[in-house]
């Protein structure tokens, strides 16, 4: 077991297009909490020492006033830049106009993140008990080991009322281990039936039981040598494709199919929640004030 506290990386330069907004940085409280409040709030007591945002350079000075001073004394602080120029030499000029996908930020964070880390989205409301679960996990992985982890979550229970979300759809053996994931970037509720889109756009069933990543993983420094490497051939062959993602699931099954890792699916009973479209909002605001009148949260978190 080590002794290092872990390290918290938050996937924050999305641009909200479905949302409206910096959905980031919008207020979910009277007391004007963003989701991302509560996930620090809830990694800071789970004993996470450092806490590391991927962002857009034009939002920087929005997000150093939110929580540069909440976040001062308890824990270090670091922000890298996610930019479409942030890419390998030998690949530029790009005329990428929007960021390379989930895989691309994480490789932001390689020059300032050395200890055992986890990675989230922003946007995303986990629960205490997944950011418990996640550090006494790290905690005892050595750190140069390729022994990595997910939180896991039912689909049922991640799904938006008012349109399509994209979910990491895993597979999991008996012994609890993940053998493969797969970014479906269409998943909607359609006549109380849960349906995605396959490769050629038409609609299919899919189980609402099925697990599924939220982008919470668990890594070492280990994961950075790999996804360069994998991010460079990735770009060989979608350099000119406006569309395409690196998403952390490609760099995870990579990992898994080449035999460079193993990835634990961990699972939480954390009530999961978080926004995609505008009128989701309501919905979170619901459960967040009802955590705060079960006292499960301080009414003012800083």
């Amino acid at each position: 077991m080590n002794t290092i506290k872990p390290t918290l990386v938050i996937l924050a330069a999305g641009i909200g297009s479905r949302y409206g907004g910096l959905k980031q940085l919008d207020s979910f409280t009277p007391e004007g909490d963003t989701i991302l409040d509560f996930s620090i709030y809830d990694a800071l007591q789970a004993g996470f020492g450092k806490f590391v945002f991927i962002i857009r350079k034009n939002i920087e000075a929005e997000f150093k006033a939110v929580f540069d001073k909440k976040l001062l004394g308890k824990a270090e602080v670091a922000y890298v830049f996610q930019e479409t120029e942030n890419i390998p030499e030998k690949f530029k000029p790009s005329k990428r106009e929007k960021p390379w996908g989930t895989g691309h930020a994480m490789l932001m964070a390689k020059e300032v993140v050395k200890e055992n880390f986890a990675i989230i989205n922003a946007d995303d409301f986990y629960g205490r008990e997944a950011f418990d679960i996640m550090a006494k996990s790290l905690l005892e992985i050595p750190q140069d080991s390729t022994e990595f982890n997910m939180i896991s979550y039912q689909l049922k229970n991640t799904i938006s009322e008012h349109g399509f979300v994209s979910r990491g759809e895993c597979v999991v053996n008996e012994e609890g281990y993940l053998t493969g994931v797969t970014e479906r970037t269409h998943i909607e509720k359609i006549d109380s039936k849960l349906v995605r889109k396959d490769a050629k756009g038409n609609l299919v069933p899919i189980d609402e039981n099925t697990i599924v990543s939220m982008n919470f993983w668990g890594f070492t420094y280990k994961c950075f040598d790999y996804a360069t490497r994998l991010f460079e051939d990735f770009l060989e062959e979608h350099k000119e494709d406006q569309k395409a993602e690196f998403f952390i699931p490609l760099i995870v099954n990579g990992m898994i199919q080449d035999k460079k890792a193993s990835v634990q699916v961990l699972q939480s009973s954390s009530l999961w929640f978080g926004v995609t479209y505008k009128e989701d909002k309501a919905v979170v605001q619901s459960a967040i004030e009802t955590l705060k009148n079960h006292k499960i949260y301080p009414i003012n978190l800083w």
